[in-house]
């Protein structure tokens, strides 16, 4: 009689410790999507925001009041190894104001003799900023396919939200980096 409560406490155990497992599985391939999802929501880690054009003229409006502080924005472009891409931007460097608009252009070349499609990844340093950049228009948003030779003027179009402007985190901020990376798409 005794060895009964015991196979129950075996059983549940086992039970229990399969759940557990089985939890911290979906956890694993749960991770990468709830991470995107809270460095998009925060600007956690350098994640820039994605904006619609009605964010983008309320933004306009507070430039054109006086807003005032400038940023000088960095471009920096990269490709994965074995990519076989040439990416660039066109200007290294430009200045603006906060809320202003601005557009800057990258280009890219397939180098090879296939067609390839890339993905960019892209990142704002310093960390804090990421969270008042916003992108408007961005080849990040979609998969890009060159063919062999191609080239194509990629243009990103974005701003510096108002609020910067009242950020503590933000007053010895000076420069922004916009930095993007294209990977082979497989």
């Amino acid at each position: 009689m005794a060895s009964v409560p015991l196979q129950q406490r075996n059983l549940r155990t086992g039970l229990l410790a399969l759940l557990a497992a089985l939890a911290m599985l979906g956890l694993g391939f749960a991770s990468v999507p709830l991470y995107r999802l809270f460095c998009e929501a925060t600007g956690f880690g350098g994640t820039t925001q994605r904006a619609s054009l009605a964010d983008a003229d309320l933004a306009a409006q507070f430039a054109a009041s006086g807003g005032g502080r400038q940023f000088s924005i960095r471009f920096d472009a990269n490709t994965a190894r074995g990519m076989g891409w040439h990416f660039a931007p066109r200007q290294t460097t430009d200045r603006i104001t906060i809320g202003e608009r601005d557009m800057v252009i990258f280009d890219a070349r397939n180098d090879t003799d296939e067609p390839i499609t890339g993905t960019a990844t892209f990142n704002v340093e310093p960390a804090q900023a990421g969270v008042h950049f916003n992108k408007i228009q961005c080849f990040c948003f979609t998969e890009q396919v060159l063919q062999p030779g191609e080239s194509v003027a990629m243009p990103v179009l974005f701003f510096v939200d108002p609020a910067a402007a009242d950020d503590p985190n933000m007053k010895d901020v000076e420069q922004i980096t916009l930095s993007y990376t294209f990977h082979r798409k497989e």
